[in-house]
């Protein structure tokens, strides 16, 4: 089967009683940004940045309705019902089939994943199971996503690489299931430690994820002390890009929330992008929760303006 090469902090989200709006109108850019790039396949061998949506809100949320609205779309979107507890029912399967049909600006769908919580690999693997299946094992028996997000991931190898094992077999529980619901489906799995992530965790035949969010802090952050200096870090010390652990240029993404304005939304993108980073997100929305409304300045501009880097 095709494994896909390309592809926070946990909310609760209790209930699922509202029913999906109507999909919003995008909001034109600025004069520059008001025509639309035609879809074009990024050249082999030049990496681009991508922008992925970690998308906390209910099923019939404005939020996921600009996100279904915006041309170019982005690459990739997370639904997150109840921390992946809550039912993956007729509402969210509806609003991620809408999602799944954008086109980003390299004439690729949209990826639409499930939010699932693993607490630092503490969690039940039961458990986690259950919350995998809740959104791969759907009653109609068509899949609804092309993955799953782990969250709450831990960062480090575990005693003889225990750790790493674990997500490791997380990612291959992910792939199976998918495989035996469709097996021409090209399954994308992320982990999110939010931070650098040890090495181990992107070594030949015991890779734990397709992608790995290796940075989820404020702009300040990102742009201060916040940054640790790399991607990846070796456990006897050191913190680097990670390039060479990834030759897709696709296997980072960095989350930024706090964000002052559209200026800086850029300066974040563009960061994101010399940093390694193959999708990014950045949004002025604050804690406890950045992730539950769409940014003053429009999904519009995010993609329209990743398109240019690379």
């Amino acid at each position: 089967m095709a494994r896909a090469v390309k592809a926070l902090y946990a909310v609760l989200v209790t209930s699922l009683l509202a029913a999906p709006a109507p999909a919003v109108p995008a909001s034109a850019g600025t004069v520059a940004e008001d025509a639309v790039p035609a879809p074009r396949p990024r050249a082999a061998g030049v990496r681009g940045l991508e922008i992925g949506v970690p998308a906390y809100a209910w099923a019939g949320d404005h939020m996921l309705g600009d996100l279904v609205a915006t041309t170019p779309a982005a690459s990739v979107v997370v639904l997150n019902p109840g921390n992946g507890d809550a039912p993956f029912d007729a509402r969210w399967q509806a609003r991620a089939d809408a999602l799944r049909a954008g086109t980003t600006a390299t004439g690729e769908k949209t990826k639409v994943l499930g939010y699932v919580h693993t607490d630092h690999g503490n969690r039940d693997v039961a458990a986690i199971k259950a919350s995998v299946d809740n959104y791969l094992k759907t009653r109609d028996g068509r899949l609804h996503v092309d993955g799953i997000f782990f969250d709450v991931v831990s960062r480090d190898c575990g005693p003889g690489n225990a750790t790493r094992d674990h997500y490791a077999q997380l990612r291959e529980y992910v792939q199976d299931t998918m495989d035996a619901a469709d097996p021409t489906a090209a399954e994308l799995v992320v982990d999110n430690p939010g931070t650098a992530i040890a090495d181990c965790y992107l070594e030949p035949g015991h890779r734990t994820a397709d992608v790995f969010v290796t940075f989820e802090d404020t702009y300040a952050a990102y742009t201060g002390s916040g940054w640790l200096g790399g991607n990846v870090f070796a456990e006897s010390g050191g913190y680097r890009a990670g390039t060479e652990l990834d030759p897709t240029g696709t296997a980072f993404w960095h989350l930024v929330h706090a964000v002052p304005d559209a200026t800086a939304m850029r300066t974040t993108l563009r960061t994101a992008f010399d940093r390694g980073a193959g999708y990014a997100y950045a949004t002025g929305t604050r804690m406890p929760n950045p992730w539950d409304e769409s940014p003053s300045w429009k999904y519009r501009s995010q993609t329209l303006y990743a398109a240019t880097l690379g």
